[in-house]
């Protein structure tokens, strides 16, 4: 088994020490030789660098690392470029401010290729180093990796200089256009999708293939790349767990796979997927690599929590500014926490969590967000909910609700309704397969089902008014009607919570089949 390239983003490095590398210069082929101007947004940790590190050794004509591949003899390896890179995660613009930063990687560029600029601004530093390369070395292939870092860095922490960096860009790119007879091509990265007018406002021959079907797979393994690269992997970890192949890679899709950009072939999180095989355990790893403070407190302040299974049109897709209000679950599906699990025939989309791992560990921090709990304690007090289910305990079940309640700051309290059936809606999600959170039946939206092998126990939540209302709202509409043929013992829970208690302060239970 070759080894596994596990955070190597340079493709020399990879290629020359023989790490595996699933093939992907099909489609790379495909896009270099439309020599266009195209603009890709995947999330973190997907490939982004090692696409434009693959670009780089293709420009410069590197034939000896690309043996094997489908690209080897399609390419004409006589024929180079000089390039233009700007990977903004490398530069040291927090210390050196934006400016600066790209102002010395514009000279470092010049000076390799024995070059010298005389322009004072980045503006004018970007425009002389295209036409002196292309004068001296052929067109150039302007390859941008991270666009959006200097941006994103400072959103929910210091907009002001999110605001000026993003002035900074806009200024920086506007020269892009007009220099067009001296470019062979132009390719920017990045997580988020900002507004063209914010930043590409004169770069209106862009092209976005962030949702175009022939790009779906550019980064990301198919299953097919997964059972033919990773097969090796595979049965080793199905011997060593005494499985089948077939349960490996059910398990893995159903822990890793799921994103989907456009097209019907979904894809595994490529970092995940090394992890796992390098780990042989099922593990959040791409989630654990960035902690997505600003948008949890984001998601609290607009008390956004139920994101799942959202139904939404084409223009949640439109990129945004950051100087008016934040579309979120456009946010959430540019940097990979939702996805799309289908497009109905009237173009209306429906999000949702791509897989396990995201699931799981993007719960832990909304329940954390809400509740005011740590992570730490909210996982085992969630087992101690299933465990209570399971045995029938209802009164250790009432007790894990109200410590779950119990921590709630006081400025959530004041948030009334909205946090309490946040933080019990997340509380009974997070459960799992066999809770289902605001169920919908023929008479009503039930707030929670919870099935065991036995008992089917159905909840209704109110706030200040009392277990008993609660309670009578079950019978009146009849939400366990559905379950009757189960064979289950059938029973209704009636909940209240008082802001002024801060908790739980009527809880009434009734067999009602």
């Amino acid at each position: 088994m070759k080894d596994l390239p596990i955070g190597i983003q340079d493709f020399r490095k990879l290629r020359s020490e023989d790490y595996l590398y699933i093939d992907k210069t099909e489609l790379i082929y495909s896009l270099v030789q439309g020599s266009g101007y195209y603009f890709l947004s995947r999330p973190r940790r997907f490939g982004k660098s090692l696409l434009i590190s693959t670009m780089i050794e293709l420009f410069q004509g590197n034939k000896d690392l690309f043996k094997g591949l489908w690209i080897e003899n399609k390419w004409d390896w006589s024929k180079t470029n000089p390039i233009i890179h700007l990977p903004f995660s490398l530069l040291d613009y927090q210390k050196k401010g934006l400016e600066q930063a790209i102002s010395d990687r514009l000279d470092k560029i010049a000076t390799e290729y024995n070059l010298t600029l005389d322009s004072i601004t980045i503006k004018d530093k970007f425009q002389e180093l295209i036409i002196l390369l292309n004068n001296h070395y052929g067109k150039v292939a302007l390859l941008v990796d991270e666009y959006d870092k200097p941006i994103i860095d400072y959103i929910g922490k210091d907009i002001s200089t999110a605001v000026g960096n993003q002035q900074t860009m806009k200024t920086f790119y506007s020269i892009v256009k007009d220099m067009d007879a001296h470019l062979k091509m132009v390719f920017i990265t990045g997580v988020s999708k900002f507004s063209k007018v914010s930043i590409f406002s004169e770069l209106n021959n862009l092209n976005d293939i962030t949702q175009k079907r022939n790009y779906g797979t550019l980064l990301g393994y198919t299953e097919d790349e997964l059972c033919h690269y990773f097969k090796e992997h595979i049965v080793a970890y199905s011997k060593e767990n005494d499985c089948t192949s077939k349960q490996t890679v059910e398990k893995i899709r159903e822990w890793y796979n799921g994103y989907l950009w456009s097209g019907k072939v979904r894809v595994y999180n490529p970092f995940s997927v090394l992890n796992f095989f390098d780990g042989m355990a099922f593990k959040n790893y791409w989630f654990s690599t960035g902690t997505p403070t600003f948008l949890i407190d984001l998601l609290r302040e607009e008390v956004l929590y139920d994101v799942d299974n959202t139904r939404v049109g084409e223009t949640t897709f439109d990129s945004f500014d950051i100087e008016h209000k934040i579309d979120l679950l456009s946010l959430l599906f540019q940097t990979g926490y939702l996805t799309i699990k289908e497009v109905d025939e009237r173009g209306i989309y429906t999000l949702g969590y791509p897989n396990k791992e995201v699931r799981n560990a993007f719960l832990d921090y909304l329940i954390e967000g809400f509740s005011g709990r740590s992570k730490g304690k909210v996982q085992p007090l969630m087992l101690e909910l299933e465990d209570a289910f399971r045995d029938h305990n209802l009164e250790q079940v009432k007790i894990c609700l109200q410590v779950m309640l119990a921590n709630l700051p006081y400025h959530l309290h004041e948030k009334t309704e909205k946090f309490y059936h946040a933080v019990v809606h997340l509380t009974f999600y997070y459960l799992g397969t066999y809770v289902q959170s605001e169920v919908v039946t023929s008479r009503g939206r039930a707030d929670a089902i919870v099935q065991t092998d036995s008992h089917i126990y159905c909840f209704e939540f109110k706030f200040n008014k009392s277990a008993e209302e609660a309670l009578e709202q079950i019978k009146s509409k009849n939400y366990l009607e559905k379950f009757q043929l189960t064979g289950k013992k059938l029973v209704g829970i009636g909940v209240n919570f008082s802001t002024e208690a801060k908790g739980i302060d009527g809880w009434k239970v009734e067999v009602l089949g």
